[in-house]
């Protein structure tokens, strides 16, 4: 286990499993890496200044997070996934394990990614550059209440709207209205049907949010 406590602060009864570095700093200015109450960081896993987590927090094994990321409460990120900094991640939400998440992304609350999904910032990789320091990256948005099926492709700048559903293995590649669902490659978007309109509940949700 490592954690510096110059580079990180720990809610009570935080685990940091042997093996897990919490507040690697990664520059001179940094401000230490905050994890809240209740939170487990098992081993492999690599914490980053400048990250923000709330109580509840729990990660796989091998995650990263890079700085300047804000975590809410209740939040899983499974084995294996990257947080590449520069994120906003609501409270009571689920990422899968191998997932990406790039910089530049906002993701709501009551979210579900599942395992393998792969969110882009850049329209054009290594090309049109001078146009991309212009701009910077182009991180999706993710709304309240959407779920994202397995080895689903996210691709730069979309916004997909609350409470949508987005099929395993579909390429969103536009803009999604709110609830809709979203199948196919590219993704073919239709009104959700109506047995997936209830609100996202992880069983062990239930009494800490209204259904």
């Amino acid at each position: 286990m490592e954690k510096h406590m110059d580079t990180a602060i720990l809610g009570e009864n935080v685990r940091i499993e042997d093996g897990a570095v919490v507040g690697h700093a990664y520059r001179k200015d940094h401000r230490p890496a905050e994890i809240g109450a209740d939170s487990v960081v098992r081993r492999g896993t690599i914490i980053y200044t400048d990250v923000t987590t709330g109580v509840n927090f729990q990660t796989g094994h091998n995650v990263l997070v890079r700085g300047n990321t804000r975590i809410g409460d209740h939040v899983v990120i499974g084995t294996n996934a990257v947080i590449d900094g520069q994120v906003t991640i609501g409270s009571f939400v689920k990422i899968e394990t191998n997932s990406y998440v790039p910089t530049h992304v906002t993701i709501g609350s009551r979210v579900f990614i599942g395992p393998g999904v792969t969110i882009t910032n850049d329209r054009y990789p290594l090309k049109m550059r001078d146009q991309y320091v212009a701009d910077g990256p182009a991180g999706p948005t993710i709304e309240d209440f959407v779920t994202i099926g397995g080895g689903v492709t996210i691709c730069p700048g979309v916004t997909i709207g609350r409470g949508s559903f987005v099929a395993a293995g579909a390429v969103v590649t536009r803009d999604v209205p709110e609830y809709s669902l979203v199948k196919g490659v590219p993704g073919r978007i239709s009104p959700l049907p109506e047995e997936l309109r209830e609100p996202n509940v992880a069983l062990s949700w239930r009494g800490l949010v209204d259904q």
